[in-house]
């Protein structure tokens, strides 16, 4: 049965190296792993959405409308954006993090505050990850990312691969101990 796992945020939050990892950890289980990035307006802060699919056999990396196992949120207001492609019974793992778009910015749109709740509302199955939150305790943002990673991994139970040793062999070497812990971190949330 092929799995389908849609990531999506902004541009810079490491959603691209993030799906790596993952797909090599995948791969190391001995699925058939295919993977597609849409970069989009990704160096402005626009959306960046990776989809990833695995089984024994996987012909075409495109996920549907509907059709995704599981969908992880950088940020909430992308969360909504991408609720179309979750399929019934799905599971959306999320942070809380709000990052404006240019349009709520410039005052042209609101910023939906209320996401969480909406998606909720919506019946979606959210599990929410207060990754940023803690990637800046660690001591770097940008850890979010991982931190995020090892919340996937544990809500996929995808025993059978060493993720620790994943992330240490793809993060940079000078970020290699705080990601580590972000993992875990995540993992444990």
């Amino acid at each position: 049965m092929t799995k389908n796992i849609l990531l999506i945020g902004v541009g810079g939050q490491g959603i691209i190296l993030t799906s790596k990892i993952l797909a090599v950890g995948l791969t190391q289980l001995g699925y058939d792993v295919k993977m597609s990035e849409i970069h989009g307006m990704s160096q402005r802060g626009g959306s960046v959405t990776t989809q990833i699919r695995y089984g024994e056999k996987v012909y075409a990396p495109n996920i549907g409308a509907g059709e995704a196992d599981v969908i992880v949120s950088f940020e909430k207001l992308e969360a909504l954006r991408a609720l179309s492609y979750l399929k019934k019974g799905g599971t959306l793992v999320t942070d809380v993090r709000e990052m404006w778009p240019s349009s709520v910015l410039t005052g042209a749109e609101e910023y939906p505050h209320d996401a969480i709740d909406a998606l909720t509302a919506a019946g979606v199955n959210v599990k929410i990850v207060n990754a940023s939150e803690k990637a800046e305790e660690l001591g770097n943002l940008k850890a979010q990312n991982i931190c995020l990673l090892g919340a996937l991994v544990k809500t996929l139970d995808l025993p059978g691969v060493d993720w620790e040793a994943l992330v240490a062999e793809m993060v940079p070497a000078k970020a290699k101990e705080m990601n580590l812990a972000a993992f875990k971190a995540g993992f444990e949330m």
